[in-house]
């Protein structure tokens, strides 16, 4: 599909690499040790293990978000597919639990740069580091996607390079500490399924990479492929770090500060200076993902203001040279001014709700689209269509068994919000809500 000057809607400008790319910089693969402590101390030291769990319940969701990616390659993500599935009432409800997650994610990543950066510099206040980052991310989602695409090469390719050190300075370690049983944190262990519906905060960005869709080549193919690759490659990092991690520094409760426990590792592994390198590469790394984070949520914003969900006027406002929505990006940065005076496990607890109710809608999409409105009951349809999400499905609703009361608590306070808005916008429901229209025609790759 060619751009031209006069195009008023997203640029087209990514292929299967660049939104793998945006999806790993939204995953960060450093953010294995936003949660490690923590976690590490909930399952008993069987980190890894939590972490595989974890990965095979997204592998099936990550599925099931390829399949309506290709029936809808628009911009709204799982608020588009139950939208157009369910309708608009169910679709509303689902953007909205959604937004807490995705609302919620920038302002967790600009709170970890201002912990990460104080703790190396406590002379300088944390809140100033944190509105650095936030005035930063804000200019380049401003710039637009294609600008964010460069910068994701260096976060991701800087991520790799620190993985690779800490895998190479876990190995010497081992080889002069021999671990007596090396595969002992993947057998199972107290807290793991707790762990693992944690760490489903570590995977959200393979859905994100659904929300660049009106900015894809050929959506249809590409969508599908990238999500899986996220999903796939950042959740073997995950495994891989929380492995050598687990070897190196098999102790699970004596981190000097959970929220930091990175720190005790690195510096364990290669003292002051590669404990320094680690800072500065989890720095870029929560850069990065905070970056992306609020560029996917702003495409939602904009999709439901497009629709005339959120006042159309002012979320549907893109920028005239950029085309990138500005309105919405700039009501993330202003949610995420929060960062500045809450807690990491206070914001950490508000996230998984929201994710964990879109991946159980987006299951049930693919059920009801191909299976009962498109009655597609072949054998290899029936497995596709029907198994597949189904067991997605059932795995995600295991681990909403798994979270803990004040993230319940959160969730429903958000959702009755979410629905009290919808009542007025509907007239008590004696309205439909306005129905997603795609804006563009079909695009390539249909």
């Amino acid at each position: 599909m060619k751009e031209s000057a006069a195009d008023p809607g997203l640029k087209r400008v990514l292929g299967v690499p660049g939104l793998t790319l945006f999806g790993l910089t939204y995953l960060a693969p450093v953010a294995v040790f936003t949660t490690y402590g923590a976690v590490a101390q909930i399952t008993e030291g069987h980190l890894p293990s939590a972490y595989v769990v974890a990965l095979v319940v997204m592998l099936f969701t990550a599925f099931s978000y390829g399949r309506m990616a290709r029936a809808f390659p628009a911009a709204g993500s799982a608020y588009t597919y139950t939208q157009q599935t369910f309708g608009g009432h169910v679709g509303f409800m689902t953007g909205w639990t959604l937004m807490l997650d995705y609302l919620f994610l920038p302002m967790i990543n600009f709170l970890l740069i201002g912990i990460y950066l104080h703790d190396q510099f406590p002379g300088v206040p944390q809140w100033a580091f944190t509105l650095a980052a936030l005035l930063v991310v804000l200019t380049l989602n401003v710039l637009g996607i294609k600008v964010m695409s460069r910068v994701n090469v260096v976060v991701v390719g800087a991520s790799v390079v620190l993985i690779l050190i800490f895998v190479a300075l876990s190995l010497k370690h081992l080889s002069g500490h021999p671990s007596p049983a090396p595969f002992e944190s993947f057998t199972p262990g107290t807290g793991v399924f707790t762990g693992a519906a944690i760490l489903a905060l570590s995977f959200l960005g393979f859905d994100a990479v659904s929300t660049l869709s009106e900015e894809a080549k050929e959506p249809r193919r590409s969508i599908p492929r990238a999500i899986m690759l996220t999903t796939l490659i950042g959740g073997l990092l995950f495994v891989l770090v929380a492995w050598m991690g687990s070897l190196a520094h098999p102790g699970y409760d004596d981190f000097v500060n959970p929220d930091t426990a990175g720190v005790d590792i690195m510096a364990a592994l290669g003292g002051a200076a590669f404990q320094t390198i680690f800072v500065g590469i989890y720095v870029i790394g929560a850069f990065g993902s905070a970056m992306t984070t609020q560029a996917s949520v702003s495409r939602i914003l904009y999709s439901m203001g497009r629709d005339g969900v959120l006042p159309k006027r002012a979320f549907s406002m893109l920028h005239p040279r950029f085309k990138s929505p500005v309105f919405a990006v700039a009501v993330v940065s202003a949610v995420s001014l929060v960062a500045l005076f809450i807690s990491l496990g206070n914001a950490v607890v508000m996230v998984n709700f929201g994710a964990l109710i879109a991946f159980s809608m987006v299951n049930l999409t693919v059920i009801k689209r191909y299976i009962v409105d498109e009655r597609r009951r072949s054998a290899g349809d029936l497995l596709r269509y029907g198994l597949v999400p189904l067991v997605g499905f059932a795995l995600t609703v295991w681990l909403w068994t798994s979270l803990e009361g004040v993230t319940f608590q959160v969730g429903l306070v958000w959702m009755a919000v979410g629905l009290v808005y919808l009542a007025g916008l509907t007239r008590f429901f004696t309205r439909k809500p306005p129905v997603m229209t795609f804006s563009e025609a079909d695009p390539a790759g249909a």
